[in-house]
């Protein structure tokens, strides 16, 4: 592997153009190489940033490009498995979008694929890599906080009804759930190393796509409860209750685009310190992480086998729920 990742996008989502996009771009040891989408008018967006970006017109004829080393996949969630399989066949590293399977025992066969090629295969779940993250589970395994009591999560943004919108369509995986819920779910699991022992859930849903939800989990030795909403006004927070002390992450999910991320720790005797994370920006670390476990062998952040936990977490709360 060179000093330089190459990366290819399989799809000119909107998404990958605002962000992903920009941060392989900017990322130290990356350079983006080529785009695939079958619309001249979506590469647009890409060229603004990237003006030498060379663009095909399928992925089939991206993911045989000799000179493509990794690929990001930001497609519908029900393509994921499918292109990051054909992707791992092609002889390229994968980086592919959350959730990165409708169910868990899907990411076995990943796992599997990525341990034949020796390639690596990651889901994109991009807070692991962000300081105000990592400070939290420093801040956890310290033990400041007591015996943890319990946790409790809030992401919501109101997504219009749209049926054109693949998130309000079944047949794409659509729905809060594997949108958004993937983040307190696996936030508490990154945090605290733990996985749910027990899940209740009350979903409601709309055409056949969850747009509500309140999960309740319990782990070993605390409680929690998370709401997640593509109807509700944009809301995001996380807090971790102990005995001794709270701690509280402000825009936890979508750092700087919603607000300065920060780490809070509140003690019983009104004592307040803080972390401030103003110009951490996490898909270009995401992008700089890949990297370093290609050239340097660094363990990944987030390897597959712990985003396996996280969909199995997803797949008990709809197990939970009777609709």
């Amino acid at each position: 592997m060179g000093d330089v990742i190459r990366w290819g996008i399989l799809g000119a989502a909107k998404f990958a153009a605002q962000h992903m996009g920009p941060a392989i771009h900017e990322a130290t040891g990356a350079k983006l190489v080529a785009l695939a989408t079958s619309s001249k008018e979506k590469s647009f967006p890409f060229r603004m940033f990237c003006p030498d970006l060379e663009v095909e017109n399928s992925y089939d004829a991206l993911l045989a490009r000799p000179d493509i080393d990794a690929v990001y996949v930001p497609l519908p969630n029900h393509l994921h498995v499918e292109w990051a399989t054909k992707a791992l066949r092609a002889g390229k590293h994968v980086l592919c979008e959350k959730p990165i399977a409708m169910q868990a025992d899907e990411i076995d066969a990943l796992i599997a694929l990525r341990n034949e090629t020796g390639l690596l295969a990651a889901e994109a779940y991009m807070i692991t890599h962000h300081p105000q993250w990592l400070r939290a589970r420093e801040i956890y395994r310290s033990g400041v906080l007591g015996d943890l009591v319990h946790v409790q999560g809030h992401f919501s943004y109101d997504n219009a009804a749209d049926p054109g919108n693949i998130r309000n369509r079944p047949d794409t995986g659509g729905g809060a759930i594997r949108d958004i819920g993937i983040y307190p779910y696996g936030a508490t699991r990154f945090v605290t190393g733990q996985e749910p022992l027990a899940v209740r859930a009350q979903i409601a849903r709309e055409n056949g796509v969850d747009t509500y939800s309140q999960v309740s989990a319990d782990f070993d030795g605390f409680s929690s409860v998370f709401t997640v909403s593509m109807r509700m006004s944009l809301f995001q927070e996380m807090s971790f209750h102990g005995r001794d002390a709270v701690l509280r992450l402000s825009a936890p999910f979508n750092a700087g685009s919603y607000g300065e991320a920060t780490v809070e720790l509140r003690f019983s005797d009104g004592r307040i310190e803080r972390d401030r994370f103003p110009e951490a920006r996490q898909y270009k670390l995401q992008v700089e992480a890949f990297g370093r476990t290609l050239r340097d062998g660094d363990a990944y952040p987030c390897p597959l086998e712990f985003s396996r936990g996280s969909q199995r977490m997803i797949d008990m709360a709809f197990a939970a729920d009777t609709p």
